[in-house]
């Protein structure tokens, strides 16, 4: 047994209830209070330190926080917060985990164990997965995620967590539905396709006293639908309420919780506890992607998720996580470009806009991450020089957009009215930035050139990229860097001896 050569198989049973003794301390008494919670994705090209960032949330009173990985860095940050903390188990690990119950302790081990101690990280959720159900990944882990999910909650139970710790599943609110013939939230089931597997999990979920964690996305239901009245996609919206039996509802966030409530009812669990996994607005990368929208939207579901007003069907507070907590410039566009615009903060942690996390309507600014550090005041942007029709121009521009963030220069973005050297400079500078302002990056064919004189406007902003990075791009520079350094020694070293 792991602990009984070090302690002694009595000592060991002494310590062991000592530490959950702890445990059972951190678990009441630790943070995740009130207020909603943030999800915090790590999918850029430059990352903050994760120590300033735990110390913005705390400093804007955040308690709840929902990672997609196990990240060292970011654990280690989060020791001592007192922030709650949903711990998640990505897609591409869950075979793994479905097929081999060592795995699953091996993952618990790692990282619950290390890090769930009186004073050390206050984890209340494991999410196994992250929308596995998903209807475009074709059934890739239909067979995986309860296998995955039962491995998962018996590792934690093994290791003495399981009455603390709660494994759970965050599915996509594509799982149910209402018929077309009858779209209001009473008619509304499980996918017929996934029924029985989903209500399987609902059974295992309830035997652990675990919730049932949803992804809703009302902004979704706007995108890509001209149809979809405006103003239902908020809460505070004037549109004609839509009808149910008895129940009104004045907003789709309503509507597809309470489909959602209908359906656990007609599966058998009614009283089953559900947790809001993601819930946002982004801010660019489409004509309904704005500042003004996500302050709209984020306030009143704030307003709306903690006012113990609920919905229509299921009253009291709702559990919530939004997302995201800070842009990520290397998301995936597949779905859209907005992808990469959810944050409530910008990628060097400035906040995008007031925003009063409490829910007491209080017009408060929300506290920037402190002591950022910048790259120098360069901008690569088209040479005044070059012409708009010069032959190389455009495959230079899909160049740099291919290798670094143009969204915001799509169609109703903020970045979209530049002309055609605006669209080359945002380019080249994207570009630029994302290599960390390597010399070598401005150039373009001769069509780039550096400056020092800020080309943004009150709408379009180039930004600087921040000093800091895990990823690739830093990583290749300092090889460069290393290389060049080696090469100027041997050729000083030949100019020496010659």
């Amino acid at each position: 047994m792991k602990g009984s050569s070090r302690f002694g198989i009595s000592n060991y049973g002494l310590v062991r209830f000592l530490l959950m003794v702890g445990l059972m301390s951190l678990g009441s008494c630790g943070g995740g209070g009130g207020g909603v919670g943030v999800n915090w994705g790590t999918m850029a090209t430059h990352r903050l330190p994760a120590e300033k960032v735990v110390e913005m949330m705390k400093e804007n009173g955040i308690e709840k926080v929902k990672l997609f990985e196990a990240d060292d860095e970011i654990l280690g940050a989060l020791i001592g917060s007192g922030i709650e903390v949903m711990l998640a188990i990505p897609n591409f690990m869950l075979e793994e985990m479905s097929k081999d119950p060592a795995a699953a302790v091996a993952w618990v081990d790692a990282n619950v164990t290390t890090y769930f101690y009186n004073g050390g990280v206050n984890i209340k959720y494991v999410a196994v997965g992250n929308e596995p159900f998903l209807q475009t990944y074709f059934g890739t882990y239909l067979q995986t995620t309860l296998p995955a999910l039962k491995n998962i909650q018996h590792a934690l139970n093994q290791a003495g967590f399981g009455s603390l710790i709660k494994a759970t599943v965050p599915f996509n609110a594509d799982i149910y539905n209402s018929p077309e013939t009858n779209p209001v939230p009473s008619s509304g089931d499980f996918r017929p396709d996934i029924r029985d597997i989903t209500i399987q999990i609902l059974q295992f979920l309830n035997s652990n006293d675990a919730p049932f964690t949803v992804n809703i996305y009302p902004f979704l239901s706007l995108y890509g639908n001209d149809f979809f009245p405006l103003d239902f996609a908020f809460f505070d919206g004037s549109n004609k309420p839509v009808k149910d039996g008895d129940y009104l509802y004045t907003n789709v966030f309503d509507a597809n919780f309470d489909t959602l409530v209908w359906a656990l009812r007609k599966a058998g669990y009614p009283e089953m506890k559900i947790v809001i996994g993601e819930v946002g607005w982004p801010t660019d990368g489409d004509k309904n992607a704005n500042v003004q929208n996500a302050k709209r939207f984020n306030q009143g579901l704030i307003r709306h998720v903690l006012s113990g007003v609920g919905s229509p069907v299921r009253r009291g507070v709702i559990e919530t996580y939004l997302f995201s907590l800070i842009d990520e410039d290397s998301k995936s566009i597949a779905p859209g470009s907005f992808e990469r615009h959810w944050g409530l903060f910008e990628f060097d942690g400035r906040p995008k806009y007031e925003l009063d996390l409490s829910g007491l309507e209080v017009n408060k600014g929300l506290v920037a991450v402190e002591g950022v550090q910048y790259m120098p005041k360069k901008w690569c942007v088209l040479n005044p020089r070059v012409k708009e029709s010069d032959s190389d121009l455009a495959k230079n521009i899909d160049y740099a957009c291919s290798l670094s963030d143009c969204t915001a220069l799509g169609y109703g973005s903020s970045c979209n009215p530049l002309s055609v050297r605006g669209n080359a400079s945002y380019a080249f500078n994207m570009y630029y930035q994302l290599q960390s302002q390597s010399s070598w990056a401005c150039d373009f064919s001769g069509l780039a050139m550096l400056t020092d004189e800020d080309p943004s406007d009150e709408r379009c902003q180039f930004p600087v990229m921040i000093a800091y990075g895990s990823s690739l791009v830093m990583m290749h520079q300092n090889v460069l860097n290393i290389f060049l350094a080696v090469l100027e020694c041997c050729i000083v070293f030949l100019l020496l001896v010659c």
